[in-house]
């Protein structure tokens, strides 16, 4: 049959006994895994054993026999096909047929055609489940981070659910992965739900590797010196780390420069910051309306001008990294104060 969407997910945290195949499809199929590892967990953790798609095209008597077996160590286990197609759909109606089975299966597909055998049989059989997953955006991957947090046991605000959600690309397995790292930083579970912190996220988070990054080319253009000075001194030596730092330097003045230019056609700022929507973390804000504020669209452009030379500079005599690098960062800041 075909899963209803409101109760899905309570149908993957307790399973129905008589669902003797899941079928998961559709083009998110980040998010058709992510489902189908929940309900291993809704099946008491079952231990996944894989089947070949092609050996169950070639005897397709054999799934049912499979899932109709006692497991040799005792406990829970579950059949797993990835990827699946029609080319299983004969296994899958022995399976059906057959008078017990022991052990669930779960195939995971792709998008699949309307006219698909394999996903007419597992919509219109009482002891299939078939549910197509979509890639979420916007606030539906917002919920979806929201509702992945709760089953680790962590308390997500909306607005940390957004940066969560960019982070991951809007893919759910990603964001999933995170969710479950955070919740044993914090030592969260749902019998003990504790609230997620962007401090936590700053952190551990996919995206902190970027925010280390972008912060020395943010301190040179805000004018904090001190600070600045402090983190130029924390680079490893040799100057690897100079072309990732001009990169993402290059990126922040990129988005900047568009920015200004509408301030200086008569926008108001907090509009254009606005227009950027869910492109700007909310812990930026605050800087990018300071930068907008102290830089022209004319020093914006000298500057990128400036970082592109000592790009090619390092690029083609890396010997000197460390000390170009400074010099450009201080002579920004110094240019930022005045």
């Amino acid at each position: 049959m075909k899963a209803a969407k409101g109760s899905f997910p309570r149908a993957l945290d307790r399973p129905d006994p008589a669902i003797r195949f899941y079928l998961f499809y559709g083009p998110d199929e980040a998010g058709s895994r992510a489902l189908a590892l929940h309900l291993l967990k809704g099946l008491g953790d079952a231990e996944k054993f894989i089947v070949l798609g092609q050996a169950v095209k070639s005897d397709p008597a054999a799934l049912a026999d499979e899932a109709g077996a006692m497991a040799l160590f005792g406990g829970t286990r579950a059949l797993w096909i990835e990827p699946a197609g029609d080319e299983i759909a004969d296994g899958v109606t022995a399976l059906l047929e057959a008078p017990a089975s022991e052990s669930a299966v779960i195939a995971l597909a792709g998008p699949l055609r309307k006219t698909s055998t394999l996903l007419k049989l597992a919509e219109s059989h009482a002891a299939a489940l078939a549910h197509c997953s979509y890639v979420p955006e916007g606030r539906d991957m917002e919920r979806v981070v929201i509702d992945l947090a709760s089953v680790v046991g962590l308390i997500v605000t909306p607005d940390l659910a957004q940066r969560l959600a960019a982070a991951a690309n809007s893919n759910q397995a990603i964001a999933a992965q995170e969710l479950t790292k955070f919740a044993l930083f914090l030592g969260a579970d749902p019998a003990h739900p504790k609230e997620l912190g962007h401090d936590t996220v700053d952190l551990l988070g996919a995206d902190a590797a970027e925010g280390d990054l972008m912060r020395l080319g943010d301190l040179a253009l805000a004018g904090r010196m001190d600070e600045l000075l402090d983190e130029l001194s924390r680079l490893p030596h040799g100057g690897s780390e100079a072309i990732p730092v001009l990169r993402a330097l290059q990126r922040r003045l990129l988005m900047l420069a568009p920015l200004r230019a509408q301030v200086e056609r008569g926008e108001r700022a907090d509009g254009v910051m606005a227009s950027l929507g869910k492109a700007l973390f909310w812990k930026d804000k605050s800087l990018i309306q300071r930068l907008l504020s102290n830089w022209s669209a004319n020093r914006l452009g000298e500057a990128a001008s400036r970082v592109a030379v000592l790009e090619r500079q390092i690029l083609l005599n890396p010997v000197s990294n460390e000390a170009a690098l400074g010099e450009t960062f201080v002579t920004l800041a110094r240019a930022a104060r005045r």
